[in-house]
């Protein structure tokens, strides 16, 4: 399946705001899961969005996107 570059950093931006969310706690915690949560909500939006355009599954591709950024295929090389 062919992924656009832009859900990748979608999902990579997600992932990311979610991660900072270790080890926080109360007010911090609150304000940085409402960062992961609208990141979350972006790329969650343009997935159905470009399943919508392209004719795909929307779970498919969420699947797709999520595996190509937590586990990436090897570089040729």
């Amino acid at each position: 399946m062919d992924i656009p570059d832009r859900l990748i950093a979608l999902q990579q931006a997600a992932d990311s705001e979610h991660a900072k969310l270790a080890g926080l706690a109360d007010a911090e915690r609150e304000t940085q899961w409402k960062h992961w949560y609208e990141a979350a909500v972006t790329v969650q939006a343009a997935v159905t969005d470009h399943a919508r355009e392209a004719g795909l599954s929307r779970a498919e591709l969420e699947s797709a996107v999520k595996k190509a950024v937590r586990h990436p295929a090897p570089a040729d090389g």
